[in-house]
């Protein structure tokens, strides 16, 4: 390797000390990720017993002995059905919430970074030789560098489900109606039309709250989306108290870093449709949408993130925006114009003999295609639309 990188493993204790070196680091990444930071990592303890979280750090070597934090990596211990009942390390820590499993790398030592990060797992006879991750990104530099990395460590990285993940990515020059000129292409003039009918119905507004305003608004977001059909069901975050709690702590440490978003699109002063984003490295990234069902026939979900990009591009759109949009949504619901290829992928470190984790991942991939099929138009069962399609 051309760079002095050691990787170790560090206490969750000892990581959430490390939250202004984990921005630093985040603001020099090739790409960033916030469910990789201290504070993330701190509220999933919540969900996810202390003694299952293995954190990488790379470090690297400074004048005068000192090290620099050059790259993260968290994974979970998982063995259970999800993993076919093989023991495996699984990146995001929580996937039904987080966006992402790639590592955090420093841009100008990434592939050495990622490198030394193999080498640590194949060398650890403590740690699985296989790892799970289900949201990673099979295009970018992050992603060419664990390539790269996989390459000299004899590695192979197997995809499964894959998707197009909606995403923006500004050109010099925008504005906000170039950009959805662009991105929506032939459905403009339709979907712009949609979007100011909401305006018949009342005095549309949209309100952007951050630092402690985001609490407050926070709160009414957990309110809109119990509202809807998640709170009959039961699967709003608000009904479900272990969720509940990690939310609440994940927000609260992250606006200590003034690193939430809430915004909403209303209708005469009242919401009708509200965004939960978190931003990172220059980056944002959205995790949970919410909208009034009532208002189902406006499309309130997609006229919020056209006024989301109107505002992007008055205060200066984010370097990267990441919808976070999941393999069972349809990217055509996002008014963001980039696709960034997604897979549920496993990495087989070394030369580790393929494990009952590829076997789950497999069946997992053909059970949702059969029912995927069974629920194609015509045939769709009771509650098949969801809210992504707002």
């Amino acid at each position: 390797m051309s760079a002095d990188i050691v990787v170790r493993r560090a206490r969750l204790a000892n990581y959430v000390g490390l939250s202004q070196a984990f921005a630093e680091l985040s603001r020099h990444a090739v790409e960033p990720n916030p469910h990789m930071s201290p504070a993330a990592l701190s509220a999933t303890t919540l969900l996810v017993p202390e003694e299952e979280i293995v954190i990488l750090c790379a470090w690297r070597s400074e004048a005068l002995g000192s090290e620099s934090l050059a790259g993260v990596w968290a994974f979970r211990r998982q063995r259970d059905w999800r993993s076919g009942f093989a023991t495996v390390l699984t990146a995001p820590l929580i996937p039904l919430y987080e966006v992402s499993s790639q590592p955090v790398l420093d841009r100008d030592h990434a592939e050495d970074i990622a490198l030394a990060m193999l080498r640590h797992l194949l060398a650890s006879s403590d740690l699985p030789k296989i790892l799970a991750l289900p949201l990673l990104p099979l295009e970018g530099p992050c992603h060419a560098a664990l390539i790269e990395a996989m390459r000299i460590t004899g590695s192979r990285l197997t995809s499964y489900e894959t998707w197009q993940r909606p995403v923006m990515v500004a050109q010099p020059g925008d504005d906000a109606e170039r950009y959805l000129r662009r991105a929506l292409g032939s459905s403009y003039k339709k979907r712009m039309q949609q979007f100011r009918t909401i305006g018949k119905s009342g005095s549309v507004s949209f309100g952007r709250r951050r630092g402690n305003a985001a609490r407050e608004a926070f709160e009414t977001f957990l309110s809109l989306e119990a509202a809807g059909w998640k709170g009959e069901a039961g699967s709003a975050i608000a009904c479900l108290p272990e969720v509940s709690a990690y939310f609440h702590r994940l927000v609260d440490l992250l606006i200590a870093q003034d690193a939430v978003l809430i915004d909403a699109l209303l209708l005469d002063g009242k919401p009708i449709a509200m965004g939960l984003l978190v931003e990172s490295g220059g980056a944002r990234f959205f995790l949970k949408i919410a909208y009034d069902e009532t208002q189902a026939r406006m499309s309130p979900g997609r006229a919020l993130t056209i006024a989301m990009l109107q505002a992007d591009f008055r205060d200066g759109p984010p370097a990267f925006f990441d919808s976070g949009a999941g393999d069972g949504v349809d990217a055509g619901t996002y008014v963001w114009g980039e696709r960034r290829q997604m897979a549920n992928t496993i990495l087989t470190i070394g030369g580790a003999i393929p494990s009952r984790a590829h076997l789950a991942a497999n069946a997992r991939m053909w059970l949702r295609r059969l029912r995927s099929r069974a629920l194609k138009p015509g045939r769709a069962g009771p509650g098949s639309s969801g809210p992504a399609r707002a």
